[in-house]
């Protein structure tokens, strides 16, 4: 009996309280790779594009599919906050989900190999990302003091080593960079092959680029800041809805006393987009973004915002104020961020309250 007992895998990680969301437009073959990993959780899946196309589901996996349809239905004049034909219509499934964490995957994405050459449980580690605190107010220079075999280091003040709870956690990739247009035109052939067995703490006041495609968070903790912003689609931009996301993030957890980790894991992104079409898509980002990270430097959101939703809003209002003259896009976008909070307040009742009830 003992012998049997001892046999019994372990339950995979928070198995109820973690939700996939993958966008696509294809078919999800790439699945099948995951499926030691992901077929214990529940997928959202947001179908992007034309919504009367079918998309295949490898069988054995729990999901729920949204199309554009769906969203229209379910958030009605509001849909208009979530992109179309663009990556970023993600956070509706985001919105949608009533789970504690949340892991995000691009469909190009597939499981990558350790140095050693095993294959490289993602989620696994952002688990552990998440559940362990972060180091936001002092930089630990054996980077994460919670991982095995580090500890705080000699001159760390006892009292910042509780840490932070953790809200991020951003995991790399290795093959195909995250590379901006300009850069993928003059690296067309470079491939990321360092594999860097390292967890770190951005530090507090620092900005960073959150790329969307192999990332987790805590949704009680700061899912009504991760809106992918308006792109796509009748949009002037694209290619900036996780950049935007992160950048509202990262000055929402700042304030709240939350942090954000960056390293591990790491997935492996399977094929390059076209530089072309991406700068196409970039190009005024490119411009803007020079008046954006100034921006987000300076952003202080006042005392009184006691809860993510409040942060948000008062960040929508400095938008609408310092970044419309930049481009009108941005009063637009402003809009749709207030946009955002309502929709998610409407499809989160307990969730808002129980954000309002940390006043």
């Amino acid at each position: 009996m003992a012998a049997n007992t001892s046999s019994i895998a372990p339950a995979p990680p928070l198995k109820d309280e973690l939700d996939i969301v993958i966008p696509t437009i294809r078919n999800l073959d790439f699945l099948e790779m995951w499926r030691p990993f992901f077929e214990p959780y529940h997928l959202i899946i947001v179908q992007d594009g034309d919504p009367t196309k079918a998309i295949k589901v490898p069988p054995g996996f729990d999901y729920e599919l949204y199309n554009r349809n769906d969203i229209n239905k379910l958030l009605g004049p509001r849909a208009s906050c979530i992109s179309f034909k663009d990556s970023a219509c993600r956070c509706f499934g985001y919105m949608v989900s009533k789970k504690k964490y949340i892991y995000t995957i691009d469909d190009d994405c597939f499981v990558a190999n350790d140095p050693s050459g095993k294959a490289i449980n993602a989620l696994e580690q952002h688990i552990k990302n998440l559940l362990c605190p972060s180091t936001p107010y002092f930089f630990n220079t054996l980077y994460d003091p919670y991982r095995e075999g580090a500890d705080y280091v000699r001159g760390y003040p006892f009292s910042l080593r509780e840490g932070a709870p953790t809200a991020i956690s951003h995991g790399l990739w290795l093959n195909i960079p995250d590379y901006d247009a300009p850069t993928q035109l003059v690296k067309p052939l470079e491939r990321n092959t360092r594999y860097v067995d390292t967890v770190l703490t951005i530090p507090k006041g620092t900005l960073f680029p959150m790329c969307g495609m192999n990332l987790a968070f805590d949704r009680d903790l700061i899912g009504p800041a991760m809106y992918f912003g308006l792109m796509g689609d009748g949009q002037p931009i694209g290619r900036y809805d996780d950049m935007w996301a992160g950048w509202c993030c990262k000055v929402i957890c700042d304030h709240m006393g939350l942090g954000i980790k960056t390293g591990l894991p790491y997935i492996y992104h399977s094929k390059a987009s076209n530089p072309f079409v991406n700068l196409r898509k970039e190009y005024k980002g490119i411009f803007w973004q020079e008046d954006i990270i100034p921006f987000f430097q300076s952003v202080v959101l006042p005392k009184e915002c006691t809860t993510v939703q409040k942060c948000y809003i008062e960040l929508s209002k400095q938008v609408k104020e310092k970044l419309s003259k930049v481009d009108p896009y941005f009063d637009k976008l402003a809009d749709a961020m207030v946009t955002w909070i309502e929709a998610w307040d409407e499809l989160n009742p307990a969730g808002a309250s129980q954000a309002n009830g940390k006043a």
